[in-house]
């Protein structure tokens, strides 16, 4: 009887989620690129959702194995 681990794709989902999120928030300062307050908080959207996306990737990619 073997025993294997199965794997998890919370990395991959919380990855491509808030990559998707950042996405959003680039296209919010494409579009609001007169309005400096909405652009503003975009690009804070933008760099947020990035920085997690990163981190979700790191924090379940050990456990993929």
């Amino acid at each position: 009887m073997t025993e294997a681990a199965a794997g998890s794709d919370m990395s991959i989902g919380l990855g491509l989620s808030f990559a998707v999120l950042a996405v959003v928030g680039a296209v919010g300062m494409l579009v609001a690129y007169h309005d400096q307050i909405v652009a503003g908080w975009s690009f804070a959207l933008a760099m947020t959702a990035g920085v997690l996306s990163i981190a979700g990737i790191h924090l379940y990619g050990h456990r993929n194995a």
